[in-house]
């Protein structure tokens, strides 16, 4: 068996694979390895996922394959995990508390330790893994915060097991962190804008009318957005 065929046995049995594995980290690098790996999964329905800002890759279903998988009833369904509809909208408050700081971080090349500390020459350094610039939530502050609106404790305490079996978060204790699929999976560029455009949008509009003179035009950070706008949010996933 050569290496594409075991580094795709490998990803179906294990769901996901860090970038740092050995034949991942040479499927991104072989062009021509990476060609085999994809159209071996093309030819059974799959794709491969990742992204530069993710530590782990994974794999779907092709769009022209989930029809025929799923079915009609399947493609309609708001999602294919079966998750209830609490735990939809925990997973993108959580999405959003810890992947839009994360990408701003990355983006600005800058890592968890090194918040609120201004450099002159961000580019020049390389990208923040995620594992070093995603924020570690509270679970004390998400069931204050949120817990009203996503079933109080019971509830929350449920769904939180079921995210972590998905692998869309990882528990410590009392700390919520960034899981191997919660920026593999949920595709960024559909849920930033609904999110910021969205139920951010008036929030964002009155901390720019506040902000100073002297610092005109400042967007705000996902770290300063509003917990009320993002219980709006929650509770507008839960009634969708």
């Amino acid at each position: 068996m050569d290496d594409a065929a075991l580094l795709i046995a490998e990803l179906l049995t294990r769901r996901w694979l860090p970038r740092s594995h050995p034949r991942v980290k040479r499927a991104l690098v072989d062009a021509e390895l990476f060609a085999q790996v994809e159209q071996r999964l093309a030819q059974s329905g799959l794709r491969w996922m990742d992204s530069i800002y993710a530590d782990h890759v994974s794999v779907a279903l092709l769009s022209a394959a989930q029809n025929g998988v799923m079915g009609e009833s399947g493609l309609n369904a708001n999602n294919n995990l079966e998750l209830p509809r609490d735990a939809q909208a925990l997973l993108i408050v959580l999405w959003a508390l810890i992947v839009l700081p994360k990408r701003e971080r990355q983006t600005s090349r800058v890592q968890e330790a090194d918040a609120g500390q201004n450099d002159f020459f961000p580019g020049a350094k390389p990208l923040p893994q995620a594992s070093v610039a995603s924020p570690v939530l509270s679970y004390k502050a998400l069931l204050e915060d949120y817990g009203p609106q996503l079933g109080k404790k019971l509830r929350l305490d449920a769904n939180l097991k079921l995210l972590e079996r998905h692998g869309f978060i990882l528990r410590r204790q009392d700390e919520i962190a960034e899981g191997p699929l919660l920026d593999v999976l949920l595709d960024y560029d559909v849920l930033a804008p609904r999110i910021l455009d969205g139920a951010l949008a008036d929030v964002l509009l009155r901390e720019r009318a506040a902000a100073p003179e002297s610092e005109p035009n400042q967007p705000l950070t996902p770290e300063q957005q509003s917990p009320a706008a993002m219980n709006n949010e929650a509770s507008t996933v839960q009634e969708n």
